[in-house]
């Protein structure tokens, strides 16, 4: 029976290397020449610690982030900026989640919106991934083009499409 998998996964090189692009982009950058700035990626647990000398310059440092990161193919929605930032000695602290895998319940959302579609597919939650299978082909196919027009604040992407 024809499958695929819903996930919400970033490359954990492609992380690395946008934040390496925004560290040397930033570094050279007239206005960021001499201040205080510090970007460290926690690899296992996906967070990004930042430190500016003040609060412009950090909103210009995560839209250079999230720019820099989606050129490296990450999408916008994986950074979690909810969180607020403040003053910590004389730097500007901020501690920003990247989101890597599906939530409970972001996949029960995601089952229900399958489920409105109303096409003849099952959708099973299986850990960190959203498993739709159906007997034809197209249905599934109808599914994914369903779910680019979801809003989720997730990134999805679809893996393991068999038929």
């Amino acid at each position: 029976m024809p499958s695929f998998d819903f996930v919400s996964k970033v490359d954990a090189q492609a992380l690395d290397n946008a934040v390496n692009v925004v560290h040397k982009e930033l570094s050279n950058r007239f206005d960021f020449k001499g201040s205080h700035l510090v970007i460290d990626l926690d690899r296992k647990n996906y967070i990004l610690k930042v430190e500016t000398e003040d609060e412009m310059k950090m909103k210009q440092l995560i839209d250079v982030l999230i720019n820099r990161a989606h050129k490296q193919g990450i999408a916008p929605e994986a950074f979690d900026l909810s969180k607020e930032g403040g003053m910590v000695g004389k730097a500007w602290k901020k501690e920003i989640s990247v989101r890597n895998g599906i939530k409970q319940e972001d996949a029960k959302k995601i089952v229900k919106l399958i489920k409105d579609t109303g096409l003849k597919v099952q959708a099973s939650i299986n850990d960190n991934l959203v498993r739709v299978t159906g007997k034809k082909i197209d249905d599934l196919q109808s599914v994914i083009q369903a779910s680019r027009g979801w809003d989720l604040g997730i990134p999805l992407q679809v893996e393991n499409m068999r038929s």
